[in-house]
């Protein structure tokens, strides 16, 4: 273990600096890659795991009622059942392989208005303010530039529209261990396991309306936001 290394592992939760310097990066081809070997399998490894977060976003956004909902990383489509069925609902992920299961799973919910796109969402091609609400499920800590992707959904979400971040935030005692010992696996696995709340979410000069702790042991956090 490199110097540089154990002091971001003795710092990493009361030095933002160490934290941010430590944050292991990932490609576009890094993202592309990886999905294409999970799409087969991401609803068995992850659907019933990450569930409990998903309903929680779900159940936000309906009870906002929404005209328009963009879902930025749509993957395998396991939350198009339970938005809105009145809401037009716009989808998109830069998995080709995800989006092949996700349009399986829409084409089963006859009726409802649902598009689908392969799109990178760090450079989306909506016009600014076009969406009451932008959902990002378990997307914030696999972009390559966390800092774009936030800058995009702010300029495609209506002013005073809401966007829901659902993630995983690294700080907590529990899980310290094992974001320790898969941060050096970032690229392969598809995530950064270090990635802090303080510097992703609070830096931002938007309202923070609520932040819900979900899934087992509180894992991850479903932020709601005011896109003021």
């Amino acid at each position: 273990m490199n110097f540089l290394r154990s002091k971001c592992l003795t710092y990493e939760f009361d030095n933002p600096t160490f934290r941010t310097a430590c944050m292991n990066p990932i490609s576009v081809d890094n993202v592309v890659d990886t999905y294409r070997f999970y799409a087969p399998l991401y609803d068995r490894l992850f659907g019933a795991v990450l569930e409990p977060g998903r309903r929680a976003l779900t159940e936000a956004v309906c009870a906002m009622r929404p005209t328009s909902i963009l879902e930025v990383g749509v993957g395998t489509g396991l939350t198009l059942e339970r938005y809105p069925e009145s809401a037009s609902v716009v989808g998109i992920d830069i998995s080709k392989e995800m989006l092949e299961i996700a349009r399986e799973r829409a084409e089963n919910l006859p009726g409802r208005s649902i598009h689908l796109a392969s799109m990178n969402a760090e450079a989306m091609d909506f016009p600014d303010g076009c969406f009451d609400c932008v959902a990002i499920p378990y997307v914030l800590s696999v972009t390559p530039n966390p800092e774009r992707l936030v800058a995009e959904i702010r300029r495609v979400c209506r002013k005073n529209g809401t966007i829901l971040v659902l993630n995983h935030f690294s700080g907590s005692r529990f899980w310290w261990f094992l974001e320790s010992a898969v941060r050096p696996l970032s690229k392969r696995i598809g995530f950064r396991s270090d990635f802090c709340y303080d510097e992703q979410i609070l830096k931002y000069d938007w309202e923070i309306l609520s932040v819900r702790k979900v899934n087992l042991f509180g894992l991850s956090r479903l932020v709601t936001i005011r896109n003021t």
